[in-house]
Formats: C-alpha cells, sequence, structure tokens
C-alpha cells in the first residue's frame, strides 16, 4: 500500500500546478474583459457557458468525473466573471442604480399612510418613526397603502413585513415586487398584546375572542388554557379592539396592544399573554421616490433565476466574493409560473460602496427581474 503521506505529497504538487494554471487563465479573463470594455460586450455568455461545460465534462472518463468536472469550471467560470465585472467598475463602466443619495429624509409635513386603524401596531411604528405630531392617515388594505404612495396621496407609507414570531407577511413582500416603491427606513416594535373588554367585563364573563390571525397564533398558549372562548380573525388588531368596543357586548373581548385599549377606553383584562416574550415587528417605512440615505447600511433586492441546478448558488457567491453579509433570504412563488420563485435578498451595505456596485453588477446580469427594493 503506497504510503499516505506521499499520496499527500502528490497532491500538493498537482494543486500547486492547478493554482498556476488558474492565475493563467484569470490573466487571460483579464484581457477578455478589456475586450468587452472596449465592444461593449456582455460578460455573461449563457449558451457559451453551457456548450463549454458540457464539452469539458465530456473529456472526464466517469460520470463521477464528468459531473465533478462540471461542476468545477462553472465556479472558475462564475470567478471570472467576477474579475470582468470588478475590471468594469475600476474602467469606469458604471452600472446604473438610478438610486439618489441624500443627507437625511425629508419628513417636514409629510402625510403617512399605515393599514388598520388608530391604536394599530402600525400607527404606533409611524408615530416611533415620524414623531408623535405627524400627519398620517388608514386605510383598510396594504394594497392601498402601496396605492397612496404610488398616487401621491401619502409621502411614505408603513408596512409590517415579518414578526419575530409568526414569520414573514408574505402579501407585503409580493406588493413590494409588484409596486415601483422603495423602502427608506425599518422600525421595529415590541409586540405586547393584552387582552381587553369592555370597561364592565371581567374575565369569567369572555366567550369570543377577535383579533388578527397572527396575534391569535401568538397567543395560543394562553387561549389554549380557555378552550371554550371562540376565536374570530379580524384584518387589524385595532380593527378588532373597535369592533368589540361597538359590539357592546361584554362577553367579547379583543387582543391588542395597550395603545388600543387606551386609544378605544377599553379595560385590560390579562398582560403579557404572549407566548414570545421577545415578540417584534418589522415594519419598513416606503416611499416612491429611488432614494436613501447616505449613511444607509442595509439593501434589499428581489430576483428571479433560471430554473437549474446551481443558479440561485451562484447568485449567492457574489456576496462571499465581495465580502458582503448576507441577513436574509425569503422565496415567494411566482404566480403562473409553477415551482419558480423570486428571491428576496437582505445584505449588509450601502449603494456607494465598490463591494456592493461590484455585487449588484454580477446579480444583475445573471437575473432576470432584478430590482433593488431599497437602501436604509
Amino acid at each position: 500500500m503506497t504510503d499516505l503521506l506521499v499520496l499527500r505529497d502528490e497532491i500538493d504538487k498537482i494543486d500547486r500546478q492547478m493554482v498556476e494554471l488558474f492565475e493563467k487563465r484569470m490573466e487571460i479573463c483579464a484581457e477578455v474583459a478589456e475586450y468587452k470594455i472596449s465592444t461593449g460586450k456582455k460578460v455573461l455568455d449563457r449558451e457559451r457557458e453551457v456548450s463549454k461545460l458540457n464539452t469539458l465534462g465530456a473529456l472526464a472518463h466517469s460520470d463521477f468525473n464528468k459531473h465533478g468536472v462540471k461542476e468545477l469550471f462553472q465556479q472558475i467560470m462564475a470567478m471570472s466573471r467576477k474579475l470582468q465585472y470588478q475590471l468594469l467598475e475600476k474602467n469606469g463602466v458604471k452600472g446604473k442604480l438610478d438610486f439618489t443619495g441624500v443627507e437625511k429624509l425629508d419628513m417636514d409635513g409629510v402625510r403617512v399612510v399605515y393599514q388598520g386603524l388608530e391604536g394599530a401596531y402600525a400607527h404606533q411604528a409611524a408615530l416611533e418613526y415620524f414623531g408623535g405630531d405627524v400627519n398620517c392617515f388608514h386605510v383598510e388594505r396594504w394594497r392601498d397603502a402601496m396605492e397612496a404612495i404610488k398616487e401621491g396621496s401619502a409621502d411614505y407609507a408603513v408596512l409590517p413585513l415579518e414578526n419575530s414570531t409568526a414569520g414573514i407577511v408574505s402579501d407585503n413582500y409580493d406588493l413590494l415586487n409588484e409596486y415601483s416603491n422603495y423602502i427608506v427606513g425599518e422600525k421595529v416594535i415590541y409586540v405586547d398584546h393584552v387582552l381587553m373588554g369592555l370597561p364592565d367585563a371581567e374575565m369569567e364573563d369572555i366567550e369570543e375572542v377577535y383579533s388578527h390571525p397572527q396575534a391569535l397564533m401568538q397567543c395560543s398558549r394562553f387561549l389554549e388554557e380557555h378552550s371554550g372562548w371562540k376565536q374570530r380573525s379580524i384584518g387589524n388588531t385595532a380593527v378588532a379592539v373597535k369592533t368589540v368596543k361597538d359590539f357592546g357586548d361584554k362577553t367579547k373581548a379583543a387582543i391588542g396592544s395597550r395603545q388600543a385599549a387606551e386609544y378605544y377606553g377599553m379595560k385590560v383584562l390579562k398582560e403579557g399573554i404572549c407566548h414570545g416574550k421577545s415578540n417584534s415587528t418589522r415594519f419598513i417605512i416606503v416611499t416612491n421616490q429611488k432614494i436613501f440615505e447616505k449613511d444607509a447600511k442595509k439593501i434589499s433586492i428581489c430576483f428571479e433565476v433560471p430554473h437549474v441546478s446551481g443558479s440561485l448558488y451562484n447568485i449567492l457567491s457574489h456576496f462571499i466574493y465581495n465580502d458582503l453579509n448576507m441577513n436574509k433570504i425569503e422565496s415567494r412563488p411566482i404566480p403562473d409560473k409553477q415551482w419558480e420563485y423570486h428571491f428576496f435578498v437582505d445584505f449588509d451595505g450601502n449603494l456607494n460602496d465598490s463591494a456592493v456596485k461590484n455585487a449588484l453588477r454580477g446579480i444583475k446580469e445573471e437575473t432576470t427581474n432584478f430590482k433593488i427594493l431599497g437602501n436604509y
């Protein structure tokens, strides 16, 4: 049996040769980039890449090696593209982002829209982000809020995007993709649900509880202790509170914020009913302008990728190559395209950073329906 150290020595020799050949290949790729810069030719030639991978795979002598060779060269080609994107940037071939950096968001005399009613958590987020004297109004649906800033009847909209317990608000991810509106800020609100009823109600009077489905879920352990209560879903916690108040029936209760209880003159029957004690909701601030504060630190994008093996991996490698920290990835089904998805990614960075520009150039070139959702 050959000694293991001898085998490792042979591998080391081969690896050194591979490094030398890799560097020679990248030198030629730099010359290819110069040609593309002078001719305006796109970096990615997908048809040639597929053809090249098939040709290289056919040189291998086993099915395992054929797959391995194709995977290896797929990564080498991806690194070649990243080098070319970097050289394009260095040579002043700028990618158009169409976003304008501002020192500070304009908040003087603005109108802010949110979904629900006074006392909703979205209302609280609006007051905390813009200040207690902000001119704000409410609408019935999240889509109505997006329409309001699209048409200009509001300057900003406040929308919930995810909850630490219940997960993402999927409808709002879809709306971000659908509308030409952009995220310029965010506000995290601690969700401290209380059970409330009419001023003369007591716990033993309650027979029905009204709230948003997510709020009912967040308080499910508490509600399980009162299995005889009927649960009624309402589109918003503040709407649920107002609904119970309008009923005027002390057998009905609502789950919502303490602020909503105070606003509608309701009696708090039980505090701390969430089973997640760190339960929080992240709200985004959205406008119809392509702007970002110059000290913004987070970027959100969305895109589609070809429905073939390795597509998403290749896109995410742009974050690794440019040393960017990805915070989050979500997917949403594409209507009328079975088993295909929009991908939503949050990562650290600013649109003025060269590493960000390199990554976004590559992602834009290699995806379809690419969109920058905002820098905030």
